[in-house]
């Protein structure tokens, strides 16, 4: 079953009733409202067998199945917000798959860290790996669990190392706190081989120059969006220590941890980068993976 027609721009939550997707859906509908946009409940059934002809009965109680947790995903939604324009989507597929076709007009995609599968103890399932790595659009992923909020004004955190993606993933993050009057901390970890301490450190180099140099750039890109966005209150932390690292223990509590696909180092034909394939796992908020904004026209 599918809803009403889908506007053009939504909030796409991915729903299968597990916990992580039920976190997901609170977000989701909170997303929508700020955007002020529709909800969309998609939900992928598939039938894991060789098809027989007899086996119609039983694969038309599967669909069932798929119909109500949409179902009861919408009215989980409208619980939450009554007045929100929310509609239902059933894919017949894999969850990577659904959500990759449904995404294609939608403003935002919102799905849990985990499903229904996996195993105790699995931090992020294949599909909250899959999709952001294979989409162009902003996806948040919400784990089943998170720390308590922080008290020391730590509310949308961003990870930056220059490259266009990160970038995009700051210019999100200001979005994103703008919209919940929150503090953007924009975060820059440092570990290249001239930070190393010790033996291990890069001959005739001179770790302080290039630490200053570093952070430099990375002042002057956060000032670009403070300029922007001139109510937003912002902090910098140039830590010295390597990305995930850093960016892990900031966010420990934060209300959203925005980063790009993939960072400068990685290559064009990396899907996602080693540290934000690392925050999916270990991140311990919501993660908005943010890709470079494609050109005018590339959008589908």
């Amino acid at each position: 079953m599918n809803g009403p027609a889908e506007p053009p721009d939504h909030v796409l939550l991915g729903y299968d009733a597990s916990q992580s997707s039920e976190r997901a859906l609170g977000w989701a509908v909170r997303e929508a409202e700020l955007r002020g946009l529709a909800l969309v409940v998609c939900h992928a059934w598939y039938w894991p067998y060789p098809f027989r002809r007899h086996d119609d009965r039983a694969l038309e109680g599967v669909r069932a199945m798929g119909a109500a947790i949409v179902e009861e995903g919408i009215a989980m939604a409208r619980e939450v917000a009554a007045e929100l324009d929310v509609r239902g989507r059933l894919v017949r597929g894999t969850a990577p798959a659904a959500l990759l076709t449904a995404a294609g007009t939608a403003e935002l995609v919102v799905l849990g860290a985990r499903g229904t599968g996996g195993f105790d103890g699995l931090r992020a399932g294949s599909t909250a790996i899959h999709v952001p790595a294979h989409t162009d659009r902003p996806v948040v992923v919400v784990p089943p669990a998170s720390f308590p909020p922080r008290d020391d004004g730590i509310g949308i955190v961003a990870g930056v190392d220059g490259s266009p993606a990160s970038e995009a993933a700051l210019e999100f993050a200001f979005t994103e706190a703008r919209a919940r009057g929150l503090a953007v901390t924009a975060v820059c970890g440092w570990w290249g081989p001239d930070a190393r301490p010790g033996p291990g450190r890069a001959p005739f180099t001179d770790p302080d120059t290039a630490g200053d140099r570093v952070r430099t750039r990375f002042e002057n890109t956060v000032a670009r969006h403070r300029a922007a966005h001139p109510a937003v209150p912002a902090e910098t932390r140039f830590v010295t220590r390597r990305p995930h690292q850093a960016l892990a223990d900031i966010a420990r509590g934060a209300t959203l941890l925005a980063v790009g696909d993939r960072g400068c180092g990685s290559s064009p034909q990396t899907l996602l980068g080693a540290v934000t394939r690392t925050m999916l796992h270990e991140a311990p908020c919501p993660v908005a993976i943010v890709h470079e904004r494609p050109a005018e026209g590339d959008r589908t």
